[in-house]
């Protein structure tokens, strides 16, 4: 698979392309940690297919692969893994979309259960694809919202 660029916690403010979706959540920052660490992450969301590649117990530097509709393929490191907060790079993909591509998980408490923060971060290959990646985005929040109830 063709390699991507590397990217580092700064690239989620400096990205040319961003999207931020902010989720109350109506459950404990544990349970929807539980599902971003499980074995088969985000196993709710219907578009994607994760699985970890790197032997537990997870941190800096795990991998996982992952598949968007099937179609679009991933190789992910983790290079933030802090109680609560997650980042990581899109290594290589076998499509050429992206120049640069990483997401970034924020789960904080909040009054009526946690508020997660889903980051998606990304340099195109080429200009066009930002409706696809939205509708790709707002299928994967959406399935997260209707999993965790909120």
């Amino acid at each position: 698979m063709p390699r991507l660029q590397p990217v580092d916690e700064d690239f989620f403010t400096t990205a040319p392309r961003r999207r931020a979706y902010v989720l109350e959540l109506p459950v404990s920052p544990e349970r929807v940690w539980r599902g971003l660490t499980a074995s088969n992450p985000l196993w709710w969301c219907r578009l994607l297919s994760v699985e970890h590649t790197s032997p537990r117990p997870f941190g800096v530097g795990t991998t996982r692969r992952a598949s968007v509709l099937g179609v679009l393929r991933m190789r992910e490191r983790f290079f933030r893994w802090e109680r609560g907060r997650q980042s990581f790079w899109a290594e290589s993909a076998n499509l050429p979309v992206f120049r640069r591509f990483a997401e970034d998980y924020l789960v904080e408490p909040s009054a009526g259960g946690c508020r997660f923060t889903w980051t998606f971060a990304w340099e195109p290959v080429v200009r066009g694809g930002d409706r696809v990646n939205a509708a790709v985005f707002g299928s994967l929040v959406a399935d997260t919202r209707r999993h965790f109830g909120g």
